[in-house]
């Protein structure tokens, strides 16, 4: 019998679960790796740079999805 399908299937010893890939990284390796992304992307020509009325308007929708989430599940 194959011990690791046992194991899955024996409700008694649960699987741990490890973090794989990037969750696994330490938080500066991570954020090296995803500026090196930011960076290869502006240099493509590919990168977006919001204009200030596009930041005032994406900060106005968040304030608005966050406004609202605060009264969920009570009757107004």
């Amino acid at each position: 019998m194959n011990t690791k399908s046992a194991n899955r299937t024996n409700p008694e010893t649960p699987a741990a679960k490890r973090p794989r890939g990037f969750a696994a990284m330490d938080p500066a390796t991570q954020r090296r790796i995803a500026s090196e992304g930011g960076r290869a992307s502006h240099q493509s020509g590919r990168g977006h740079r919001f204009t200030s009325e596009e930041a005032r308007a994406a900060g106005r929708k968040g304030g608005q999805a966050s406004r609202g989430r605060g009264n969920q599940g009570t009757a107004a």
